[in-house]
């Protein structure tokens, strides 16, 4: 079996459009929630979200190729290409039939697909546009990133909700390990923030409307807290052979060691109000790393900053780590960046890499007044510096999916 590590990097995201820039922000906890500025809130319950600033697709694209993809795709592209920079990979130099590209989305191009109903509406069939589809479905990130690299092993698009970043990580590294590729670019897009969508969730009654105070909505274990914050981007890594990335001599930024995935079965939006199906993913990825839950050095919550949603991660927690799950630190993005929904997975992945090689895990900002059900260390309002090997990362979604990747740093023995 092939050991699997992550020789590249990138993203888009609320809190900076490359890797440098987003973890600087990470370690200071600082927020990237705003009001929307980019349609008509002012009916909506939630008026904020986790927007991507400062990306012009025109101007990286050029316009005709922008046009002909969707923002989640335009996101999830030009991540890839940081990611492919930063892996120092020379298409010529590689066999591009053992590389492949597992990229999903929660939602797909939802932008698109409003846009071109209004098109029909109020000018009639004949001025739809025929891209349509092709722009629309959740495919379409990993082949746009396929086309451009060239890239003709196995390509695919998982669709787990928000969980999905993870699922294309885990997969894609199942499939290195047994021999199926050499090279694989993976993660998730989404870019979701739209009227429909931001009305949906808010009848849902499940996305905060502290809208007075935006860069303090996203609260994850905190009692105050009122729902998630919507957010977009992409996160992608490039998942390579230990012994193909040696033979490039490429830089190796952390190894993938286990993947661990289950079902809830148990509601369309709810997660198990015990997290047995969290504690199920967790348990298997533990047992794929071959590792004990006392060698996990940090994890990376889930953590949207619902009440049902935080308190079932925490049990779960409990459940598999027991008496070690009081001494591991435990972090939550989110209370940054938002949820960014199907790019989160990747996003996240990108920030635990950087913990374990900077040794600094990022803080949970807002927790001010910690629920009393949600009683671990979620290192709260400040990083902190320690040292680790191993991290673990959770992500969930609607319809009970749950993905955990460990990874650790490389050349730990």
């Amino acid at each position: 079996m092939e050991r699997v590590v992550i020789t590249g990097m990138g993203l888009i995201s609320p809190l900076g459009n490359d890797v440098g820039s987003f973890w600087e922000r990470m370690k200071r906890g600082e927020s990237g929630i705003s009001l929307i500025d980019t349609f008509d809130v002012s009916r909506h319950k939630a008026k904020i979200a986790g927007l991507v600033r400062e990306f012009d697709a025109d101007g990286h694209f050029g316009r005709k190729e922008a046009r002909r993809m969707d923002r989640f795709s335009q996101f999830a592209l030009a991540a890839a290409e940081q990611a492919v920079e930063d892996a120092g990979i020379k298409l010529e130099s590689i066999d591009l039939e053992r590389m492949g590209v597992y990229v999903g989305s929660g939602i797909g191009g939802i932008q698109t697909l409003l846009e071109q109903d209004s098109v029909l509406r109020s000018r009639g069939p004949e001025r739809v546009s025929p891209t349509l589809v092709p722009m629309m479905i959740a495919n379409m990130a990993a082949s746009m990133i396929s086309i451009r690299f060239g890239a003709v092993g196995p390509t695919m698009a998982p669709v787990t909700a928000c969980s999905v970043g993870n699922t294309a990580i885990g997969e894609a590294a199942r499939l290195i390990r047994t021999g199926g590729a050499d090279i694989v670019i993976a993660g998730g897009a989404e870019a979701a923030i739209t009227d429909i969508s931001l009305a949906s969730f808010g009848n849902a009654t499940a996305i905060s409307t502290r809208n007075d105070d935006p860069a303090r909505a996203s609260r994850p274990f905190d009692v105050d807290r009122d729902g998630f914050v919507m957010a977009e981007g992409a996160g992608i890594v490039v998942l390579e052979s230990l012994s193909h990335a040696l033979r490039r001599e490429a830089r190796i930024h952390a190894e993938v060691i286990g993947y661990g995935a289950s079902s809830d079965a148990y509601h369309m939006v709810a997660t198990h109000p015990e997290g047995l199906g969290a504690y199920r993913a967790m348990k298997l990825a533990l047992q794929d790393a071959a590792i004990s839950p006392s060698e996990v050095d940090m994890i990376s919550a889930h953590a949207t900053s619902t009440e049902i949603g935080d308190r079932s991660e925490t049990n779960a927690i409990k459940k598999l780590f027991g008496q070690d799950a009081f001494r591991i630190p435990v972090t939550a993005n989110k209370s940054m960046l938002g949820h960014m929904l199907g790019a989160a997975g990747g996003v996240e992945a990108i920030a635990l890499i950087k913990s374990l090689q900077d040794n600094v895990i990022p803080p949970t900002i807002n927790l001010e007044q910690q629920d009393p059900e949600c009683d671990l260390d979620y290192v709260p309002q400040h990083a902190r510096t320690a040292a680790m090997k191993v991290g673990l990362s959770n992500s969930f979604g609607f319809g009970g999916h749950n993905a955990v990747i460990v990874l650790k740093k490389y050349g730990e023995s």
